[in-house]
C-alpha cells in the first residue's frame, strides 16, 4: 500500500534493544489506532495489567496520509496503550496530536514506534533516519518540556540558525534538512509518574487524557526526537495534488479576510491585543493556532488557552496576561489542561464552603485570594507538577483526590466534583445536553473529545444569546446530515436532541455513526477533528459539506486503492469491536457502564446563558432548549440495551458476541474471549 514507508520501529527499554516490525502485517488496519489497537492485542498478553505495568507498551502510529499533501490530515499522531487516568479501571485507551512529529516519522523511514519494557535509568531516544539510539537523559531529566526540546535541537543539529542546512545521520551522504528534529517529551509532571501528566510536541501539542506522560516517566523516557529526510511513495500524486489544490481555493485560510468573517486563527484568547500569525500543523490549510509578537501562549488551542481565566470577572470580562502565561506554564509542566481546569474550580468550591485551606480539613496552602492570578496559577501547576505537598494528591487527578478526602460519593452527587464518566473531567459538552459526547465518552475509554456534532451547539445557541439570526433552520440542517450518515442515512430523527427521543433506537443509531466514523476516519487514517466531519459548508450553493466523498477522495489517491466511505465505516466498526474486546478483558460489563450521579440527579446548569439543540416539539422541527434538564437512569439502562443489541454485543453483558466478531474477521478474537470466560456461549 502506497503512503506506508514499510516499517515500524521497536524500541525495547529495558533490553535498550532497537528492531522493527513490517508495516505489511497490519496494513489491512490503514493506520493509526487501527493498527495500534492490533499491535497492542498481539503485543500484550495480560490486557488488565496496570498501565504502570513494565508490560504495558505505548504505541505511535501515524497513517498512509502523514506527510503527505493531504489536507488537515497530513500532521496527526495516534497514541495507545493502557492508561492511568481513568476509575475504577485503567482502560486501554488513546489520545491524538497534530503539529509536525508523525510527519518527521514518516520522512525518516517509520510508520511509527512500539514503546515497550522500561529503562533502567533515564533515557531518550535519537532517530536520525535508519540510525536509531538509546542515550542518556541524566541532562534531560528535570528540565521542563521547552528546555528539554532546545537541548534536544541544540545537541541534534550542533546549534546551527534556523533555516541552515543540516546534515541528517552519518550516512545520509547528500541528505540535508532545514528542520529542527520534531521533539515528544515529558515534563516534571511526568518524570514523577503523575496519572494527568502528558507528552507534549513543540510549543502547543499535547497527549493530555490517559496519564501517558506518567507511564513514560515510569518508564524512564524522557523524549523522542526524530528527523528525516525520505519521501513518501504516493499512488497517485496528480490526484492528490488536484484534490488538494481545490480544497485550498474553497475551505483554506486566507490572509485578506476580514476579522470574524472566516477567521479559524481566531479560536483562541479572543480579546488578545497584539499581533498574530496563523500556524498549522504540517500540511494543513486551516491555520487553527496563532504565534503572537509577545511570544507567549504560541502554538496553543482550546482548553489550554482558557483553563485559568478566573481574572475575568474583575477585569470586565478581560483576559489578563496572567491567562497567557498560565498556558505556557501548563505546557511547560507537562499537566493535563482539563484536570487542572476542572481541578481547580473544584479546589475552589471547597474552599468557598470553607473545606478546602491553611488548616482546613483539607489543608491546602495555595493562595486562593489571588485566583486567576499569575502567583496562584503557577503554584498550583508547581505543586501538581512536583508531587509538593497537597500536590501529591492533586498529581494523581481530582477523582482520586476526592477519594482520597473521602468526599468522592458526596460530590459527585451534588456535581460538586463535574466528572461525570470513568474518573475523568467533565468536558465543555456536558452528557445531559449534548447527549451523543455523553453517549460516545461512556460507551467507550475516556471523554470523547470529538467534535463531529458540536457545531449544531454553539452555533444556533450563540445566535439566541446574541439575538442574532439563525445560521439554518433545523430541519433543514438535520436534513442535509442525515444524508451523509451512511450506512443509516435518510434517518433525520437521529439528530433530535429533544428528551422524548435521547433514548431511542434513533440516538442508539448515532452513537454508533459517531464510534465507528471516528475511530477509522478519525484516528486510523487521522483526519482532523476540528475540520472533519464536513456536514455543512455556508459558502457553497447548497450548502452541503464534503463528508462522504471527501474523506475516500485523499485516501484513495495517496493509497492507490479504491477505499469507499462505507469500507472505511466497515472499518472503524471492526476497530471498535477490537476495541472493545480489550476492555471486556480487562474486566468492562454493562453494570459498570454508568453516568455520575449528578447526570441522572441534578438539572443542567451551563456555564453559558443557554443551551439549544435540534429536536422534534409537537411533532415539528425548532431549536429545543436543554439545559435545564437531566438524564433518567431507567432510560438509559433501555437506551444502552438497544445500542449493544445494533452493535451486535450481548445485552446482559455488553460483550461482543460470537457471530458479530466473526462476521468482522475477529474470530481469533473470539477465542481469546472464549477461553477467559467472556463470550456467550448460547
Amino acid at each position: 500500500m502506497k503512503g506506508h514507508m514499510g516499517k515500524i520501529l521497536r524500541l525495547d527499554l529495558t533490553n535498550r534493544k532497537i528492531s522493527a516490525l513490517e508495516t505489511e502485517q497490519y496494513e489491512l488496519w490503514i493506520g493509526g489506532h487501527g493498527m495500534g489497537s492490533a499491535i497492542f492485542w498481539d503485543f500484550v498478553q495480560d490486557k488488565a495489567i496496570s498501565g504502570f505495568d513494565e508490560q504495558n507498551i505505548i504505541i505511535i502510529m501515524t497513517s498512509p496520509l502523514s506527510g503527505t499533501l493531504a489536507p488537515a490530515a497530513s500532521g496527526r499522531t495516534e497514541v495507545q496503550g493502557i492508561g492511568v487516568q481513568a476509575s475504577p479501571i485503567e482502560w486501554f485507551t488513546r489520545g491524538n496530536f497534530g503539529g509536525r512529529f508523525g510527519p518527521m516519522m514518516k520522512f525518516a523511514g517509520w510508520d511509527g514506534i512500539v514503546i515497550e519494557g522500561k529503562a533502567d535509568s533515564p533515557v531518550w531516544v535519537d532517530i536520525r533516519n535508519e540510525k536509531v539510539e538509546f542515550k542518556s537523559a541524566k541532562e534531560l531529566w528535570g528540565l521542563d518540556t521547552m528546555q528539554t526540546q532546545l537541548q534536544i535541537w541544540n545537541e541534534v543539529c550542533g546549534g546551527g540558525r534556523f533555516g541552515q542546512w543540516l546534515p541528517v545521520g552519518e550516512t545520509a551522504m547528500g541528505q540535508r534538512t532545514t528542520q529542527r528534529p520534531a521533539v515528544l517529551t515529558i515534563g516534571p509532571s511526568g518524570e514523577r509518574k503523575s496519572r494527568v501528566g502528558c507528552l507534549i510536541h513543540d510549543a502547543g501539542n499535547a497527549v493530555g487524557q490517559g496519564g501517558f506522560g506518567g507511564i513514560w516517566g515510569s518508564k524512564n523516557l524522557k523524549a523522542i526526537s526524530v528527523i528525516g529526510t525520505k519521501s513518501i511513495p504516493v499512488g497517485n500524486p496528480g490526484a492528490l495534488l488536484e484534490a488538494r489544490l481545490q480544497a485550498r481555493k474553497k475551505f483554506g485560510f486566507h490572509v485578506d479576510y476580514e476579522k470574524g468573517e472566516r477567521d479559524p486563527h481566531d479560536f483562541m484568547f479572543w480579546d488578545r491585543p497584539e499581533q498574530a500569525r496563523i500556524q498549522s500543523c504540517t500540511g494543513c490549510y486551516e491555520g487553527c493556532r496563532n504565534r503572537y509578537e509577545s511570544g507567549i501562549g504560541n502554538e496553543s488551542q482550546c482548553v489550554e488557552t482558557f483553563y485559568s481565566f478566573y481574572d475575568r470577572a474583575k477585569h470586565g470580562g478581560k483576559t489578563t496576561e496572567a491567562a497567557f502565561k498560565a498556558t505556557d506554564s501548563l505546557q511547560k509542566y507537562g499537566v493535563n489542561a482539563y484536570e487542572a481546569w476542572r481541578g481547580m474550580e473544584y479546589l475552589y468550591k471547597l474552599y468557598k464552603m470553607g473545606v478546602a485551606g491553611p488548616g482546613k480539613e483539607i489543608d491546602c496552602k495555595l493562595p486562593f485570594d489571588k485566583m486567576g492570578e499569575t502567583g496562584f496559577i503557577e503554584e498550583f501547576l508547581r505543586v501538581m507538577a512536583y508531587r509538593d505537598g497537597v500536590g501529591d494528591i492533586f498529581a494523581d487527578g481530582f477523582y482520586r483526590a476526592a477519594q482520597t478526602w473521602g468526599r468522592l460519593d458526596k460530590d459527585l452527587k451534588s456535581g460538586v466534583l463535574p466528572y461525570p464518566y470513568w474518573g475523568l473531567p467533565e468536558h465543555a459538552y456536558d452528557p445531559r445536553g449534548e447527549v451523543s459526547w455523553g453517549y460516545a465518552s461512556i460507551l467507550g475509554d475516556r471523554d470523547a473529545n470529538e467534535h463531529d456534532f458540536n457545531f449544531l451547539f454553539w452555533e444556533p445557541s450563540r445566535a439566541i444569546w446574541e439575538g442574532k439570526p439563525l445560521p439554518y433552520e433545523a430541519e433543514w440542517v438535520t436534513r442535509i446530515i442525515a444524508e451523509k450518515l451512511a450506512p443509516y442515512e435518510g434517518n433525520p430523527l437521529m439528530l433530535d436532541y429533544s428528551s422524548e427521543n435521547i433514548y431511542s433506537d434513533h440516538l442508539a443509531k448515532l452513537s454508533a455513526w459517531f464510534r465507528h466514523y471516528t475511530r477509522f476516519w478519525k484516528q486510523s487514517a487521522l483526519y482532523c477533528d476540528y475540520r472533519w466531519p464536513d456536514f455543512i459548508r455556508k459558502d457553497t450553493p447548497d450548502g452541503r459539506g464534503t463528508t462522504g466523498e471527501g474523506e475516500p477522495l485523499y485516501l484513495s489517491a495517496v493509497t492507490g486503492q479504491d477505499i469507499s466511505f462505507l469500507e472505511g465505516m466497515e472499518l472503524g466498526r471492526k476497530i471498535w469491536n477490537l476495541d472493545n474486546a480489550i476492555w471486556t478483558l480487562q474486566g468492562r460489563h454493562r453494570d459498570m457502564v454508568h453516568f455520575a450521579d449528578y447526570i441522572y440527579e441534578q438539572p443542567f446548569k451551563p456555564s453559558w446563558p443557554s443551551a439549544w439543540l435540534p429536536g422534534r416539539k409537537d411533532g415539528k422541527w425548532e431549536y429545543v432548549r436543554v439545559d435545564g434538564r437531566h438524564l433518567d437512569k431507567g432510560k438509559f439502562e433501555e437506551f444502552k440495551t438497544r445500542y449493544y443489541k445494533l452493535e451486535g454485543w450481548d445485552a446482559k453483558t455488553g460483550w461482543p458476541e460470537k457471530e458479530t466478531l466473526k462476521s468482522l474477521g475477529l474470530d481469533y478474537v473470539a477465542a481469546v474471549l472464549a477461553d477467559n470466560d467472556k463470550l456467550n456461549r448460547e
